[in-house]
């Protein structure tokens, strides 16, 4: 199977250089250079996974993830600026799964390319097992997840993160072991991504996000799923 890759950046040497790497790889790509043509080509062709860059023309980055992010569940890598640390945070708030930031190494780009379609391909393999927890419904097969018999839309990266959790339930994970174990290979990104995604996925399990009952956070270890009463 040959995987469908979007790439957004007004910088056309950019676009070269991981359209040239990422083809030589033998995926398919697609190319945009503002926003709003990111946004068509998006809906049209329906890529696997999207490159996006956080400053471009007629909409920026943010405002694309925003709109994506209500119809498509794909992993999206933010291309970030190197010194700006808050729009990393604010890539992940609005559902981003991963960022790099500029200048990057051809070699890194690939290497979180591949692991977050590699999290997609094992997903499809999935025997169709349904777990059940609570009020939660979590379809391994179809990437699905429902509360109160009602979906719940989640990011890939969402998902993966609770069902690592679930599968070793009561089992605490460092941030960093989550970035292994979850991410999918040695993330040298920092540490908040795990945090602002379990913040996320807390505000869409949850029944009281401030007071969790589903996910836990061990103070100076980690987290950890339990859907037992925490003493």
């Amino acid at each position: 199977m040959s995987y469908r890759i979007l790439i957004v950046d007004d910088e056309k040497p950019i676009v070269e250089i991981i359209k040239y790497n990422l083809e030589k790889e033998g995926y398919i790509t697609y190319e945009a250079y503002d926003g709003e043509e990111a946004l068509k080509i998006a809906k049209e062709q329906n890529p696997d996974l999207i490159i996006l860059d956080v400053m471009l023309p007629k909409l920026d980055g943010f405002s694309v993830l925003r709109t994506l992010r209500q119809s498509m569940t794909i992993p999206i890598l933010m291309l970030t600026a190197k010194e700006e640390e808050v729009d990393k945070v604010l890539g992940l708030e609005l559902g981003a799964d991963d960022y790099i930031t500029k200048p990057f190494s051809v070699r890194e780009l690939i290497a979180r390319v591949k692991a977050n379609l590699r999290r997609i391909s094992l997903n499809g393999n999935e025997s169709g097992n349904i777990i059940y927890v609570k009020n939660l419904k979590i379809d391994m097969s179809k990437y699905k997840v429902e509360k109160n018999n009602k979906e719940i839309e989640l990011t890939s990266r969402e998902f993966e993160l609770l069902r690592f959790l679930i599968l070793n339930k009561g089992l605490i994970f460092s941030r960093e072991m989550l970035l292994e174990k979850v991410w999918g290979y040695e993330y040298l990104g920092d540490i908040r991504t795990v945090d602002v995604t379990i913040r996320r996925l807390r505000e869409k399990i949850e029944d009281d996000p401030s007071n969790p009952k589903l996910i836990h956070t061990k103070r100076g270890v980690g987290y950890y799923f339990s859907d037992e009463k925490q003493i």
